[in-house]
């Protein structure tokens, strides 16, 4: 089914607003490198915050490994890529597990500056009781992450696709070359990833986001989502 992208956002906003009204939710958006995750991500914050609940933002991109951990398997490697960019156990403990349900909603939202190789000085802060916290990122639906969300969202596009949009947004034109070593490793580690992890199937929503302006909903899942407004 195809919607326009503003009727999408509506309708991803007052699923998020109406989630398990009486605690504080996780929301999940996942999807290839150059997918769409963090534009959606933003736009839907304001429209969430103005159907009544809170919201905080935040990015898998604050919690990367050092460059020491990321590039340990080669500069290009595919399974570097998938395997050490992140530090899912700094994501959990500052982050996602003190913003669980009877949690105690202290938490940082970000750890660590990839572009300066130094972690962030931390600012830990206090959520609201019914907050919805919003994540954007990649590799969301690895199995250590998996039992965390409350609802998760997978954007499908086309590598293709994502990386015109990552040469766009970058400046980068090699990453249009296919052998280009870098394109090799972004693409093959998420290869690994959706043969591995099948986030299409994981997810409750799936939308084709090929075209941004007429989105397609692929996947509702509408009995999930009814039984979480119920608490499940």
């Amino acid at each position: 089914m195809s919607e326009t992208r503003n009727a999408l956002l509506d309708r991803l906003a007052a699923t998020i607003a109406t989630l398990h009204p009486d605690r504080r939710i996780r929301v999940a958006i996942d999807g290839v490198d150059g997918a769409g995750k963090t534009m959606l991500a933003d736009a839907l914050a304001p429209l969430v915050i103005a159907k009544g609940r809170e919201v905080i933002r935040a990015s898998v991109d604050g919690f990367h490994n050092p460059r020491a951990v990321r590039y340990a398997r080669g500069r290009h490697s595919p399974d570097g890529f998938y395997l050490d960019s992140y530090d899912y156990a700094a994501f959990r403990r500052l982050l996602l597990d003190p913003l669980g349900s009877g949690s105690s909603g202290n938490y940082i939202a970000r750890h660590f500056d990839h572009r300066t190789d130094q972690p962030v000085v931390p600012r830990p802060q206090q959520a609201a009781q019914t907050v919805a916290l919003i994540v954007d990122g990649i590799f969301l639906h690895r199995t250590e992450l998996r039992e965390c969300w409350d609802l998760s969202i997978f954007l499908q596009v086309d590598f293709a696709v994502s990386t015109a949009r990552n040469a766009a947004r970058d400046g980068t034109p090699e990453a249009l070359d296919p052998e280009a070593p870098s394109t090799r490793r972004y693409v093959g580690g998420q290869q690994r990833y959706l043969a591995e992890c099948n986030p299409q199937q994981a997810a409750d929503i799936v939308i084709d986001y090929n075209d941004p302006g007429a989105p397609k909903i692929l996947k509702w899942n509408s009995r999930s989502l009814s039984d979480a407004r119920s608490d499940r």
